[in-house]
């Protein structure tokens, strides 16, 4: 019988021991997590929930690497992730554009995006694996300053979408440098073991739908975030129709200019699972 098993991370802070005192205190990222294991709980997947201190780089692994153990072709994971983004530099060569690579801030530390495809690369080939990403990939001052403004500026906010209450889910340029100056050795040890980064060799058909562009941030809020608001919006309590490419859309539909929800495929190809209703076992 076909099996779906689901994995649901949200942190509404982390550990500032390896921050550099910096606790990255968020507001809707446990809601986030929640609200998606109850819309995987209704379609019939097997959940587990990893919130805040749970949240930890051995936790979320170890997760993903028993469903990648337990499914089997066929089979599908659904995997989301509420929190801060990051980057580090890239050190094993697989990023050619901006050569940094992609973080989630777990609670404990980073998880590089490196480790991730690694993982990735474990499922079986048939496996059908659906990513939702709600943080923020951007990594350089220039960024995060624009956004700083578009939330200063009230009537500049409204013309953008932006509730000017909103934090952002992207860890502090400041932050980001010291936390990696303090622990690159830890980060390059990541990098060098998993040399093949991105390029790693995917059998599964991933669909990953992230919150925003790498180039760009992702709001929070009081009850979610704003990528998830959109989503559970448009899900409608199940009522929801089409495949993975029109939720995309539609999410995107209701998003501001300046936060772009991002679409794209990893792995074996599978027209037929982005056809099928999201989240379907």
């Amino acid at each position: 019988m076909t099996q779906g098993c689901s994995i649901h991370v949200g942190l509404n802070r982390v550990d500032p021991r390896h921050y550099g005192g910096w606790d990255g205190e968020l507001a809707g990222c446990e809601n986030d997590a929640r609200d998606m294991k109850r819309i995987a709980r209704s379609r019939g997947f097997r959940t587990q929930l990893l919130l805040t201190r749970r949240a930890t780089s051995s936790a979320v692994t170890a997760a993903i690497a028993e469903a990648a153990e337990t499914l089997r072709s066929g089979d599908i994971l659904f995997l989301t992730y509420s929190g801060h983004g990051g980057q580090v530099p890239d050190e094993n060569g697989d990023e050619f554009e901006d050569r940094r690579d992609e973080t989630w801030v777990l609670f404990d530390r980073e998880l590089v995006d490196d480790e991730l495809y690694a993982l990735l690369g474990r499922f079986e080939p048939g496996v059908r694996v659906a990513v939702l990403s709600d943080s923020c990939h951007s990594g350089t001052v220039t960024r995060a300053r624009r956004m700083a403004e578009l939330r200063a500026s009230a009537p500049m906010a409204r013309a953008f979408g932006i509730d000017g209450e909103r934090r952002v889910k992207a860890l502090p340029p400041d932050v980001q440098e010291r936390t990696w100056r303090r622990h690159r050795a830890l980060y390059s040890r990541i990098q060098r073991a998993h040399p093949s980064g991105e390029r790693a060799a995917i059998g599964a058909s991933v669909i990953l739908i992230s919150g925003c562009q790498d180039n760009q941030e992702s709001a929070d809020g009081d009850r979610n975030g704003l990528f998830t608001e959109k989503v559970l919006e448009v899900w409608s309590a199940g009522r929801f129709r089409g495949g993975y490419r029109r939720l995309h859309r539609e999410i995107g539909t209701r998003m501001p200019p300046v936060q772009t929800p991002n679409y794209y495929r990893v792995g074996t190809p599978s027209p037929s699972f982005e056809r099928q209703k999201p989240f379907t076992i």
